[in-house]
């Protein structure tokens, strides 16, 4: 578990781990530079628990690099990933290692998960339905992954150019050398807060970034001819979604319209519609968007019902892989 200011939701997330059902596991953290006090409340943890081994960072490697650090720490063969504002039903662990251990041919397996805004409250329900669509997107979040470390190592890691996407480009690159399992079952809750690295960081290099991944996963070319976080870039209509959701379902207004009206490529293309349609929604009555993608989601979970068990773990066939990223990005947007 990879941490950086944290924040309120720090313990709860560590007490998700030390609580769990299966109990023989070291449990690698990493804190990246906090400034927040998240040091100190690690250093309590791991005075409680032997099985925390807790590693200081003396300077911030980012989100990939400080996810490949804490994977070089272990030494099982099966390794779990945590975000730290994050809560993994008691359950997890053992459900993803017996699928592990039952199916040598799987190199990594995610679950379903349910929305919890900065209250802890449930705000989006599981969504079965993500799973009977192909697509380049995993239909479940980072932190709820196990993979075998052999699989990890093949295929060298996280890619530091992939930063904000460092996820995707993993489960691309993996597809290529064993099975992506996923358990039907919402074994993981995701948080959306203020506290998120995407919400922290410079706004100009995370939409960059995020532009770059829909593109690169998606083979849409990009103009290159600006300077990539430069004000005349102009980044697709869904990087604004995609950022602004992490708002939304915090409880608050998406906030993005003025960035998706001057640095987006708006046009009379459907995509551009929505994602604009979405945004002025969000601005006027946030409750009320809420309220109908939760409806949406429950719908479309319902109708896929019978075609997915709770207790099997099914197969996701990624449907584009990444070819090498393009110039890698420091975080002030400038080429490495």
């Amino acid at each position: 578990m990879p941490v950086r200011d944290a924040g309120p939701y720090l313990e709860a997330s560590i007490r998700s781990i030390l609580e769990q059902t299966f109990t023989d596991f070291e449990f690698i953290v990493r804190d990246d530079g906090s400034v927040d006090g998240s040091t100190e409340t690690l250093r309590q943890w791991a005075e409680r628990d032997p099985r925390i081994k807790l590693f200081v960072g003396d300077r911030p490697l980012g989100p990939a690099e400080s996810s490949n650090w804490v994977v070089r720490q272990a030494s099982a063969p099966f390794i779990a990933r945590m975000d730290a504002d994050d809560i993994s039903h008691p359950d997890r662990l053992r459900r993803q290692l017996a699928v592990l251990e039952a199916d040598p041919g799987a190199c990594l397996v995610g679950t379903l998960w349910e929305g919890i805004d900065p209250g802890g409250r449930r705000v989006r329900p599981r969504d079965r339905w993500r799973l009977s669509r192909r697509g380049p997107f995993a239909p479940f979040p980072h932190g709820s992954i196990m993979f075998r470390r052999e699989a990890f190592d093949a295929i060298g890691g996280y890619r530091g150019e992939c930063n904000f996407w460092e996820d995707a480009d993993l489960y691309q690159r993996m597809g290529t050398v064993g099975r992506l399992m996923v358990l039907p079952e919402a074994l993981y809750q995701h948080r959306s807060s203020g506290h998120s690295t995407r919400v922290v960081s410079p706004s100009d290099w995370v939409e960059d970034q995020v532009d770059r991944m829909y593109r690169t996963l998606e083979g849409r070319p990009r103009d290159e001819s600006a300077e990539p976080s430069s004000s005349s870039a102009k980044i697709l209509p869904k990087v604004f979604l995609s950022l602004g959701s992490t708002y939304l379902w915090a409880g608050e207004r998406p906030g993005v319209l003025r960035r998706l009206w001057r640095r987006s490529e708006l046009g009379l293309d459907r995509e551009s519609v929505a994602v604009l349609a979405w945004a002025l929604w969000g601005s006027v009555s946030p409750r009320t968007l809420r309220q109908a993608l939760r409806t949406l989601i429950r719908v479309r979970d319902f109708s896929v019902r019978k075609h997915y068990r709770d207790g099997v773990a099914y197969q996701w066939h990624p449907t584009f892989h990444a070819p090498e990223p393009a110039v890698p990005q420091d975080s002030s947007g400038r080429a490495g």
